[in-house]
Protein backbone atom coordinates (compact mmCIF):
# COMPACT_ATOMS: atom_id res chain seq x y z
CA UNK A 1 0.00 0.00 0.00
CA UNK A 2 1.38 3.89 -0.97
CA UNK A 3 2.41 5.86 1.89
CA UNK A 4 -0.90 8.38 0.52
CA UNK A 5 -2.82 5.29 0.76
CA UNK A 6 -1.79 4.32 4.29
CA UNK A 7 -2.32 7.79 5.91
CA UNK A 8 -5.83 8.43 4.11
CA UNK A 9 -6.89 4.95 5.45
CA UNK A 10 -5.83 6.25 9.06
CA UNK A 11 -7.61 9.60 8.66
CA UNK A 12 -10.55 7.93 7.54
CA UNK A 13 -10.30 4.89 10.29
CA UNK A 14 -9.63 7.98 12.81
CA UNK A 15 -12.88 10.23 11.83
CA UNK A 16 -14.99 6.79 12.44
CA UNK A 17 -13.26 6.19 15.50
CA UNK A 18 -14.41 9.88 16.77
CA UNK A 19 -17.52 9.53 15.29
CA UNK A 20 -18.22 6.30 17.12
CA UNK A 21 -17.19 8.02 20.78
CA UNK A 22 -19.29 11.21 19.84
CA UNK A 23 -22.36 8.69 19.22
CA UNK A 24 -21.55 6.67 22.92
CA UNK A 25 -21.26 9.71 24.37
CA UNK A 26 -24.70 11.27 23.11
CA UNK A 27 -26.26 7.77 23.72
CA UNK A 28 -25.29 8.19 27.78
CA UNK A 29 -26.20 11.54 27.54
CA UNK A 30 -30.20 10.54 26.25
CA UNK A 31 -30.04 7.24 28.49
CA UNK A 32 -31.30 9.46 31.97
CA UNK A 33 -31.77 6.42 34.22
CA UNK A 34 -28.07 4.44 32.81
CA UNK A 35 -30.17 1.64 32.31
CA UNK A 36 -28.76 0.91 28.77
CA UNK A 37 -31.79 2.26 27.35
CA UNK A 38 -33.22 5.58 25.77
CA UNK A 39 -36.33 6.76 25.83
CA UNK A 40 -38.29 7.70 22.58
CA UNK A 41 -39.93 10.72 24.71
CA UNK A 42 -36.31 12.24 25.36
CA UNK A 43 -35.83 12.05 21.26
CA UNK A 44 -38.93 13.61 20.55
CA UNK A 45 -38.64 16.36 22.90
CA UNK A 46 -35.32 17.04 21.37
CA UNK A 47 -37.05 17.48 18.15
CA UNK A 48 -39.49 19.63 19.67
CA UNK A 49 -37.21 21.73 20.61
CA UNK A 50 -35.13 22.19 18.06
CA UNK A 51 -38.27 23.33 15.79
CA UNK A 52 -38.87 19.79 14.33
CA UNK A 53 -42.80 18.79 14.47
CA UNK A 54 -43.72 15.72 14.84
CA UNK A 55 -46.04 15.72 11.60
CA UNK A 56 -42.53 16.31 9.25
CA UNK A 57 -42.23 13.79 6.78
CA UNK A 58 -39.15 13.47 6.94
CA UNK A 59 -39.60 11.87 10.27
CA UNK A 60 -41.79 8.85 8.65
CA UNK A 61 -38.88 6.25 8.82
CA UNK A 62 -38.11 6.72 12.41
CA UNK A 63 -41.30 6.09 14.09
CA UNK A 64 -41.53 3.11 11.71
CA UNK A 65 -38.24 2.54 12.80
CA UNK A 66 -39.78 2.92 16.66
CA UNK A 67 -43.08 1.05 16.06
CA UNK A 68 -41.02 -2.15 14.46
CA UNK A 69 -38.05 -2.32 16.72
CA UNK A 70 -38.53 -0.50 20.41
CA UNK A 71 -39.52 -2.79 23.19
CA UNK A 72 -41.37 -1.06 26.01
CA UNK A 73 -37.68 -0.28 27.52
CA UNK A 74 -36.59 1.82 24.93
CA UNK A 75 -34.06 2.36 22.38
CA UNK A 76 -31.17 -0.15 23.25
CA UNK A 77 -27.60 1.07 22.43
CA UNK A 78 -27.42 -0.74 18.74
CA UNK A 79 -30.22 0.57 17.63
CA UNK A 80 -29.58 3.70 18.71
CA UNK A 81 -26.06 3.79 16.84
CA UNK A 82 -28.08 2.46 13.87
CA UNK A 83 -30.32 5.39 13.56
CA UNK A 84 -27.72 8.00 14.73
CA UNK A 85 -25.68 6.91 11.76
CA UNK A 86 -28.50 5.92 8.98
CA UNK A 87 -30.86 9.60 10.28
CA UNK A 88 -29.35 12.14 9.33
CA UNK A 89 -31.82 14.73 10.12
CA UNK A 90 -32.07 12.79 13.72
CA UNK A 91 -28.25 12.78 14.19
CA UNK A 92 -28.45 16.37 13.27
CA UNK A 93 -30.59 17.33 15.92
CA UNK A 94 -29.38 15.65 18.43
CA UNK A 95 -25.82 17.14 17.84
CA UNK A 96 -27.58 20.51 17.54
CA UNK A 97 -25.94 20.81 13.88
CA UNK A 98 -29.63 22.87 11.98
CA UNK A 99 -28.99 25.89 10.95
CA UNK A 100 -30.19 27.74 14.03
CA UNK A 101 -28.88 25.38 16.88
CA UNK A 102 -30.00 27.21 19.46
CA UNK A 103 -33.84 27.54 18.16
CA UNK A 104 -35.86 27.45 21.60
CA UNK A 105 -33.85 30.61 22.37
CA UNK A 106 -34.44 32.08 18.73
CA UNK A 107 -38.74 31.83 19.33
CA UNK A 108 -38.58 33.59 22.53
CA UNK A 109 -36.75 36.44 21.26
CA UNK A 110 -39.14 36.11 18.20
CA UNK A 111 -42.02 36.06 20.65
CA UNK A 112 -41.17 38.68 22.46
CA UNK A 113 -40.71 41.10 18.83
CA UNK A 114 -44.34 39.48 18.30
CA UNK A 115 -46.03 41.17 21.38
CA UNK A 116 -44.44 44.38 20.87
CA UNK A 117 -45.49 44.85 17.51
CA UNK A 118 -48.83 43.19 18.16
CA UNK A 119 -49.54 46.61 20.00
CA UNK A 120 -49.03 48.90 16.57
CA UNK A 121 -52.69 50.33 15.72
CA UNK A 122 -51.66 52.26 12.55
CA UNK A 123 -53.31 51.53 9.09
CA UNK A 124 -56.39 50.13 7.79
CA UNK A 125 -57.10 47.83 5.79
CA UNK A 126 -57.46 47.62 2.04
CA UNK A 127 -60.67 49.24 0.77
CA UNK A 128 -60.65 49.71 -2.75
CA UNK A 129 -61.76 45.41 -3.13
CA UNK A 130 -64.76 44.98 -0.80
CA UNK A 131 -64.04 41.72 0.25
CA UNK A 132 -60.32 42.92 1.87
CA UNK A 133 -62.46 45.49 3.32
CA UNK A 134 -64.21 42.97 5.42
CA UNK A 135 -61.36 41.55 6.87
CA UNK A 136 -61.09 41.54 10.76
CA UNK A 137 -58.18 44.20 11.18
CA UNK A 138 -56.90 42.51 14.67
CA UNK A 139 -55.32 39.30 12.60
CA UNK A 140 -51.93 39.04 13.24
CA UNK A 141 -50.22 36.01 12.51
CA UNK A 142 -46.31 35.06 11.98
CA UNK A 143 -44.42 31.99 11.08
CA UNK A 144 -40.61 30.77 10.53
CA UNK A 145 -39.29 28.11 8.29
CA UNK A 146 -35.71 27.68 7.92
CA UNK A 147 -33.94 26.00 5.62
CA UNK A 148 -33.30 22.65 7.32
CA UNK A 149 -37.13 22.49 8.04
CA UNK A 150 -37.13 24.04 11.61
CA UNK A 151 -40.76 25.55 12.08
CA UNK A 152 -42.17 27.91 14.39
CA UNK A 153 -45.61 29.72 14.52
CA UNK A 154 -47.27 32.42 16.82
CA UNK A 155 -51.07 34.51 16.36
CA UNK A 156 -53.71 33.62 14.03
CA UNK A 157 -51.17 31.11 12.31
CA UNK A 158 -53.59 28.51 10.91
CA UNK A 159 -55.90 31.18 9.39
CA UNK A 160 -56.10 31.02 5.74
CA UNK A 161 -56.17 34.36 3.62
CA UNK A 162 -55.58 35.74 0.21
CA UNK A 163 -52.00 35.67 -1.15
CA UNK A 164 -52.45 38.88 -3.40
CA UNK A 165 -49.47 40.35 -4.85
CA UNK A 166 -47.42 37.60 -3.08
CA UNK A 167 -48.19 35.65 -5.80
CA UNK A 168 -46.14 37.89 -8.01
CA UNK A 169 -42.53 36.36 -7.34
CA UNK A 170 -43.69 32.71 -7.58
CA UNK A 171 -45.34 33.54 -10.62
CA UNK A 172 -42.17 35.08 -12.14
CA UNK A 173 -40.78 31.86 -11.25
CA UNK A 174 -42.93 29.34 -12.75
CA UNK A 175 -43.10 31.61 -15.91
CA UNK A 176 -38.81 31.84 -15.91
CA UNK A 177 -38.91 27.90 -15.08
CA UNK A 178 -41.04 27.63 -18.22
CA UNK A 179 -39.62 29.99 -20.99
CA UNK A 180 -36.10 31.42 -19.35
CA UNK A 181 -35.24 34.48 -18.74
CA UNK A 182 -34.18 34.99 -22.49
CA UNK A 183 -38.44 34.75 -23.53
CA UNK A 184 -39.33 36.44 -20.02
CA UNK A 185 -37.18 39.72 -20.38
CA UNK A 186 -38.47 40.37 -23.62
CA UNK A 187 -41.83 41.17 -22.26
CA UNK A 188 -41.11 42.01 -18.87
CA UNK A 189 -38.27 45.11 -17.75
CA UNK A 190 -36.38 43.80 -14.45
CA UNK A 191 -36.01 47.64 -12.93
CA UNK A 192 -37.77 49.78 -10.23
CA UNK A 193 -40.70 51.97 -11.96
CA UNK A 194 -40.16 54.67 -9.31
CA UNK A 195 -44.31 54.84 -9.35
CA UNK A 196 -47.06 53.10 -7.50
CA UNK A 197 -47.61 49.64 -8.18
CA UNK A 198 -50.52 50.39 -10.66
CA UNK A 199 -50.05 53.19 -12.17
CA UNK A 200 -50.71 53.63 -15.87
CA UNK A 201 -46.85 53.19 -16.98
CA UNK A 202 -44.68 51.16 -18.73
CA UNK A 203 -40.58 51.78 -19.35
CA UNK A 204 -38.79 53.08 -22.75
CA UNK A 205 -39.43 49.69 -24.26
CA UNK A 206 -43.11 49.47 -23.66
CA UNK A 207 -42.96 46.82 -21.41
CA UNK A 208 -43.90 46.65 -17.64
CA UNK A 209 -41.16 48.06 -14.95
CA UNK A 210 -40.92 44.45 -13.30
CA UNK A 211 -42.81 41.23 -12.58
CA UNK A 212 -43.33 42.97 -8.91
CA UNK A 213 -45.85 45.34 -10.11
CA UNK A 214 -49.58 44.76 -11.46
CA UNK A 215 -48.31 45.18 -15.06
CA UNK A 216 -45.45 43.02 -14.83
CA UNK A 217 -47.40 40.59 -13.17
CA UNK A 218 -50.37 40.37 -15.97
CA UNK A 219 -48.09 40.07 -18.40
CA UNK A 220 -46.24 36.99 -16.60
CA UNK A 221 -49.87 35.20 -16.05
CA UNK A 222 -50.21 35.74 -19.94
CA UNK A 223 -46.69 33.51 -20.30
CA UNK A 224 -47.95 30.81 -18.11
CA UNK A 225 -48.97 27.81 -19.85
CA UNK A 226 -50.57 29.57 -22.84
CA UNK A 227 -51.57 27.12 -25.13
CA UNK A 228 -53.21 25.27 -21.84
CA UNK A 229 -57.01 25.92 -20.62
CA UNK A 230 -57.63 28.78 -17.97
CA UNK A 231 -59.03 25.76 -15.75
CA UNK A 232 -55.61 23.65 -16.20
CA UNK A 233 -53.48 26.92 -15.92
CA UNK A 234 -54.64 27.70 -12.62
CA UNK A 235 -54.64 24.18 -11.89
CA UNK A 236 -51.04 23.99 -12.56
CA UNK A 237 -50.36 27.38 -10.27
CA UNK A 238 -52.36 25.61 -7.63
CA UNK A 239 -49.93 22.34 -7.71
CA UNK A 240 -46.90 24.51 -7.46
CA UNK A 241 -48.12 26.36 -4.65
CA UNK A 242 -48.75 23.25 -2.57
CA UNK A 243 -45.37 22.22 -3.51
CA UNK A 244 -44.16 24.92 -2.13
CA UNK A 245 -45.90 25.02 1.17
CA UNK A 246 -44.53 21.04 1.62
CA UNK A 247 -47.65 18.93 -0.30
CA UNK A 248 -50.02 21.20 1.73
CA UNK A 249 -53.06 22.18 0.05
CA UNK A 250 -53.93 25.94 -1.01
CA UNK A 251 -57.26 27.27 -1.33
CA UNK A 252 -59.45 29.93 -3.76
CA UNK A 253 -61.67 32.78 -2.48
CA UNK A 254 -64.40 33.07 -5.05
CA UNK A 255 -65.75 35.75 -3.19
CA UNK A 256 -62.97 38.17 -3.07
CA UNK A 257 -62.15 36.72 -6.99
CA UNK A 258 -65.44 38.46 -8.02
CA UNK A 259 -64.57 41.13 -6.22
CA UNK A 260 -61.30 41.38 -8.23
CA UNK A 261 -63.29 41.28 -11.08
CA UNK A 262 -65.65 44.07 -10.52
CA UNK A 263 -62.99 46.58 -9.46
CA UNK A 264 -60.61 45.88 -12.12
CA UNK A 265 -60.93 48.89 -14.59
CA UNK A 266 -57.31 49.84 -13.65
CA UNK A 267 -55.85 46.33 -14.30
CA UNK A 268 -58.05 46.16 -17.77
CA UNK A 269 -56.42 49.83 -18.52
CA UNK A 270 -53.03 47.92 -18.00
CA UNK A 271 -53.63 45.12 -19.67
CA UNK A 272 -55.00 47.36 -23.10
CA UNK A 273 -51.98 50.03 -22.63
CA UNK A 274 -49.68 46.98 -22.93
CA UNK A 275 -51.37 45.57 -25.72
CA UNK A 276 -50.93 48.82 -27.58
CA UNK A 277 -47.20 48.91 -26.94
CA UNK A 278 -47.40 45.48 -28.39
CA UNK A 279 -45.51 43.48 -24.89
CA UNK A 280 -47.97 40.74 -25.16
CA UNK A 281 -46.93 37.55 -27.24
CA UNK A 282 -48.72 37.43 -30.30
CA UNK A 283 -52.43 35.49 -29.70
CA UNK A 284 -52.71 36.79 -26.36
CA UNK A 285 -56.43 36.84 -25.00
CA UNK A 286 -56.46 39.24 -22.91
CA UNK A 287 -59.21 38.84 -20.89
CA UNK A 288 -58.40 35.02 -20.02
CA UNK A 289 -55.02 36.51 -18.99
CA UNK A 290 -56.87 38.84 -16.27
CA UNK A 291 -58.81 36.11 -15.44
CA UNK A 292 -56.12 34.26 -14.94
CA UNK A 293 -54.39 37.03 -12.59
CA UNK A 294 -57.54 37.56 -10.59
CA UNK A 295 -57.65 33.84 -9.62
CA UNK A 296 -53.67 33.76 -8.86
CA UNK A 297 -54.43 36.60 -6.46
CA UNK A 298 -57.34 34.78 -5.26
CA UNK A 299 -55.38 31.74 -3.93
CA UNK A 300 -55.59 31.34 -0.33
CA UNK A 301 -52.94 29.47 2.42
CA UNK A 302 -51.85 30.17 5.96
CA UNK A 303 -48.51 31.97 7.09
CA UNK A 304 -47.79 28.32 8.71
CA UNK A 305 -47.65 27.03 5.24
CA UNK A 306 -46.26 30.18 3.46
CA UNK A 307 -43.30 30.08 5.78
CA UNK A 308 -42.04 27.08 4.19
CA UNK A 309 -43.10 28.77 0.39
CA UNK A 310 -40.13 31.36 1.29
CA UNK A 311 -38.20 28.96 3.16
CA UNK A 312 -37.91 26.92 -0.33
CA UNK A 313 -36.67 30.19 -2.02
CA UNK A 314 -34.19 30.53 0.73
CA UNK A 315 -32.83 27.55 0.05
CA UNK A 316 -32.39 27.79 -3.49
CA UNK A 317 -35.45 26.52 -4.81
CA UNK A 318 -35.15 23.21 -2.60
CA UNK A 319 -37.91 22.25 -0.53
CA UNK A 320 -36.75 21.84 3.11
CA UNK A 321 -39.41 19.69 4.33
CA UNK A 322 -39.71 17.29 1.61
CA UNK A 323 -37.15 17.79 -0.48
CA UNK A 324 -38.47 18.19 -3.57
CA UNK A 325 -36.13 20.70 -6.19
CA UNK A 326 -38.92 23.10 -6.88
CA UNK A 327 -37.38 26.09 -9.01
CA UNK A 328 -33.35 26.44 -10.51
CA UNK A 329 -30.68 28.07 -8.44
CA UNK A 330 -30.81 30.42 -11.32
CA UNK A 331 -34.09 31.48 -11.19
CA UNK A 332 -34.68 32.02 -7.56
CA UNK A 333 -31.56 34.40 -7.44
CA UNK A 334 -33.28 36.32 -10.52
CA UNK A 335 -36.11 36.21 -8.42
CA UNK A 336 -34.77 37.11 -4.90
CA UNK A 337 -32.77 40.29 -6.93
CA UNK A 338 -36.16 41.85 -8.08
CA UNK A 339 -37.85 41.26 -4.61
CA UNK A 340 -35.70 43.17 -3.09
CA UNK A 341 -35.00 46.08 -5.73
CA UNK A 342 -39.11 46.44 -5.66
CA UNK A 343 -41.04 43.63 -4.10
CA UNK A 344 -42.41 46.25 -1.76
CA UNK A 345 -44.53 49.45 -3.70
CA UNK A 346 -42.78 52.15 -2.96
CA UNK A 347 -40.91 51.25 -0.39
CA UNK A 348 -39.11 49.03 -1.69
CA UNK A 349 -35.58 51.25 -1.44
CA UNK A 350 -36.34 52.49 2.32
CA UNK A 351 -36.48 48.65 2.45
CA UNK A 352 -33.66 47.25 1.20
CA UNK A 353 -32.06 50.16 3.49
CA UNK A 354 -32.90 49.52 6.33
CA UNK A 355 -34.12 45.44 6.12
CA UNK A 356 -31.95 44.43 3.66
CA UNK A 357 -33.45 40.92 2.80
CA UNK A 358 -35.84 40.11 0.17
CA UNK A 359 -39.06 40.45 0.23
CA UNK A 360 -42.47 40.64 -1.10
CA UNK A 361 -45.99 42.42 0.26
CA UNK A 362 -49.57 42.03 -0.99
CA UNK A 363 -52.91 44.31 -0.27
CA UNK A 364 -54.11 41.45 1.65
CA UNK A 365 -51.71 42.40 4.63
CA UNK A 366 -49.46 39.23 3.50
CA UNK A 367 -45.62 40.01 3.57
CA UNK A 368 -43.22 37.12 2.32
CA UNK A 369 -39.72 37.31 3.55
CA UNK A 370 -36.54 35.58 2.58
CA UNK A 371 -33.32 35.48 4.73
CA UNK A 372 -31.22 33.50 2.05
CA UNK A 373 -29.41 30.16 2.99
CA UNK A 374 -31.47 30.53 6.57
CA UNK A 375 -35.17 31.12 7.19
CA UNK A 376 -38.28 31.80 5.42
CA UNK A 377 -41.08 34.15 7.28
CA UNK A 378 -44.57 34.98 6.40
CA UNK A 379 -46.38 37.22 8.02
CA UNK A 380 -50.17 38.51 8.00
CA UNK A 381 -51.94 41.45 9.32
CA UNK A 382 -54.40 43.50 7.45
CA UNK A 383 -53.74 46.80 8.61
CA UNK A 384 -51.36 48.41 5.51
CA UNK A 385 -49.71 51.89 5.48
CA UNK A 386 -50.26 54.48 2.47
CA UNK A 387 -48.10 52.40 0.21
CA UNK A 388 -50.08 49.01 1.25
CA UNK A 389 -47.56 47.12 2.78
CA UNK A 390 -48.76 45.99 6.50
CA UNK A 391 -47.69 48.20 8.93
CA UNK A 392 -47.52 45.16 11.57
CA UNK A 393 -45.22 43.37 9.13
CA UNK A 394 -42.94 46.15 8.23
CA UNK A 395 -42.55 46.81 11.71
CA UNK A 396 -41.55 43.32 12.78
CA UNK A 397 -39.08 43.22 10.20
CA UNK A 398 -37.68 46.42 11.05
CA UNK A 399 -37.18 44.88 14.59
CA UNK A 400 -36.19 41.57 13.69
CA UNK A 401 -32.90 43.05 11.88
CA UNK A 402 -32.28 45.41 14.97
CA UNK A 403 -31.57 42.05 16.27
CA UNK A 404 -30.44 39.94 14.38
CA UNK A 405 -27.58 40.03 11.86
CA UNK A 406 -29.61 39.29 9.07
CA UNK A 407 -29.35 42.27 6.73
CA UNK A 408 -27.48 41.33 3.47
CA UNK A 409 -24.53 43.51 4.33
CA UNK A 410 -24.35 42.81 8.37
CA UNK A 411 -21.57 40.68 7.24
CA UNK A 412 -19.44 43.72 6.31
CA UNK A 413 -19.55 44.54 9.85
CA UNK A 414 -17.67 43.80 12.40
CA UNK A 415 -18.18 45.59 15.52
CA UNK A 416 -22.01 44.84 16.11
CA UNK A 417 -24.47 44.04 19.21
CA UNK A 418 -26.58 42.22 16.81
CA UNK A 419 -26.84 38.36 17.62
CA UNK A 420 -26.35 35.72 14.81
CA UNK A 421 -28.47 32.95 15.65
CA UNK A 422 -26.53 30.83 13.57
CA UNK A 423 -24.27 30.40 16.24
CA UNK A 424 -24.75 28.23 19.35
CA UNK A 425 -24.64 29.34 22.90
CA UNK A 426 -21.36 30.61 23.62
CA UNK A 427 -19.90 30.66 20.24
CA UNK A 428 -19.46 34.22 19.78
CA UNK A 429 -17.65 34.31 23.45
CA UNK A 430 -15.72 31.56 22.31
CA UNK A 431 -14.52 32.97 18.54
CA UNK A 432 -13.77 36.65 20.75
CA UNK A 433 -11.51 34.99 22.74
CA UNK A 434 -9.56 33.05 20.13
CA UNK A 435 -9.33 36.75 18.47
CA UNK A 436 -8.56 38.09 21.63
CA UNK A 437 -5.13 35.58 21.83
CA UNK A 438 -4.07 35.83 18.61
CA UNK A 439 -4.46 39.40 18.62
CA UNK A 440 -2.04 39.21 21.69
CA UNK A 441 0.23 37.30 20.64
CA UNK A 442 1.03 38.97 16.92
CA UNK A 443 0.81 42.12 19.16
CA UNK A 444 -2.32 43.88 17.19
CA UNK A 445 -3.17 46.47 19.38
CA UNK A 446 -6.26 47.68 17.24
CA UNK A 447 -8.22 44.42 17.72
CA UNK A 448 -7.33 44.06 21.13
CA UNK A 449 -8.78 47.34 21.42
CA UNK A 450 -11.83 47.17 19.87
CA UNK A 451 -12.64 43.63 21.43
CA UNK A 452 -12.30 45.41 24.65
CA UNK A 453 -14.83 47.51 23.39
CA UNK A 454 -17.39 45.14 22.46
CA UNK A 455 -17.24 44.52 26.46
CA UNK A 456 -14.34 41.17 26.48
CA UNK A 457 -12.77 41.11 29.49
CA UNK A 458 -8.25 41.24 28.78
CA UNK A 459 -8.34 38.59 31.43
CA UNK A 460 -10.03 35.96 29.72
CA UNK A 461 -8.14 32.85 29.42
CA UNK A 462 -8.00 30.20 26.78
CA UNK A 463 -8.51 26.07 27.59
CA UNK A 464 -4.89 26.52 28.88
CA UNK A 465 -5.27 28.83 31.50
CA UNK A 466 -2.93 31.50 29.09
CA UNK A 467 -4.50 34.81 28.74
CA UNK A 468 -3.29 37.61 26.74
CA UNK A 469 -0.53 38.90 28.23
CA UNK A 470 0.75 34.77 28.73
CA UNK A 471 0.91 35.26 24.78
CA UNK A 472 2.35 39.23 24.57
CA UNK A 473 5.01 38.10 27.10
CA UNK A 474 5.92 35.07 25.93
CA UNK A 475 5.69 36.72 21.89
CA UNK A 476 7.88 39.17 22.84
CA UNK A 477 5.33 42.30 21.95
CA UNK A 478 6.78 44.71 23.84
CA UNK A 479 3.68 47.42 23.00
CA UNK A 480 1.17 45.14 23.60
CA UNK A 481 2.22 44.17 27.29
CA UNK A 482 2.28 47.60 28.11
CA UNK A 483 -0.84 48.30 26.91
CA UNK A 484 -1.92 45.14 28.73
CA UNK A 485 -0.44 46.52 32.36
CA UNK A 486 -2.08 50.11 31.53
CA UNK A 487 -5.32 48.23 31.72
CA UNK A 488 -4.17 46.44 35.21
CA UNK A 489 -4.81 43.25 34.13
CA UNK A 490 -4.44 40.74 36.86
CA UNK A 491 -0.55 39.59 36.39
CA UNK A 492 -0.61 36.89 38.69
CA UNK A 493 -2.90 34.55 36.86
CA UNK A 494 -1.55 31.00 35.90
CA UNK A 495 -1.78 28.75 33.08
CA UNK A 496 -2.31 25.29 33.36
CA UNK A 497 1.16 24.19 34.42
CA UNK A 498 1.64 27.36 36.86
CA UNK A 499 3.58 29.84 34.79
CA UNK A 500 2.97 33.39 34.91
CA UNK A 501 3.11 35.75 32.29
CA UNK A 502 6.29 36.78 34.13
CA UNK A 503 7.69 33.09 33.69
CA UNK A 504 6.92 32.73 30.11
CA UNK A 505 8.93 36.29 29.70
CA UNK A 506 11.69 34.94 31.56
CA UNK A 507 11.65 31.42 30.03
CA UNK A 508 12.02 32.85 26.46
CA UNK A 509 14.25 35.89 26.93
CA UNK A 510 12.15 38.85 26.75
CA UNK A 511 14.15 41.25 28.94
CA UNK A 512 12.49 43.96 28.45
CA UNK A 513 8.98 42.09 28.83
CA UNK A 514 10.70 40.83 32.02
CA UNK A 515 11.26 44.11 33.60
CA UNK A 516 8.07 45.82 32.82
CA UNK A 517 6.27 43.26 34.25
CA UNK A 518 8.29 42.88 37.84
CA UNK A 519 8.34 46.93 37.92
CA UNK A 520 4.02 46.70 37.81
CA UNK A 521 4.07 43.56 40.38
CA UNK A 522 6.30 46.06 42.75
CA UNK A 523 3.99 49.09 41.96
CA UNK A 524 1.01 46.54 42.78
CA UNK A 525 2.51 45.56 46.20
CA UNK A 526 3.31 49.00 47.60
CA UNK A 527 -0.55 49.76 46.65
CA UNK A 528 -1.55 46.94 48.93
CA UNK A 529 0.33 47.67 51.26
CA UNK A 530 -0.60 51.21 52.08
Amino acid sequence: MEKGEERNQKKEENLISIEKKAADSLFKQLDEDNKGFVNPDVIWAKLKCMGIQEEDSRLDEFRSILQKFVTDKGIDKKLFLKLEKQDNLIRRVLHRDLIIPEFKDFCEEITEIYDVVKKNKAGGVADYIPQLARINPEHFAMSICTVDGQRFSIGDFRENFCVQSTCKPINYCIAMEELGEDIVHKHIGREPSGKSFNELSLNNKGLPHNPMINAGAIMACSLIKRDHSIADRFEYISSVWEKLCGNKPVYFNNSVYLSERQTADRNFALAYFMRENKAFMPKTDLTETLEFYFQCCSIESSTEDMATAAATLANSGLNPITGEVIFHENTVGHCMSLMSSCGMYDFSGEFAFRVGVPAKSGVSGSLLVVIPNVMGISIWSPRLDEMGNSVRGVDFCERLIDKFNFHMYDSLTEQTAKKDPRKRKHESKINKLIHLIYAAGNGDLNELQRLEVEGMSLDSSDYDGRTALHLAASEDQLETVRYLLSKNVNINIKDRWGNTALQDAIRNGCNEIMKIIEEAIVLEKQKNMK
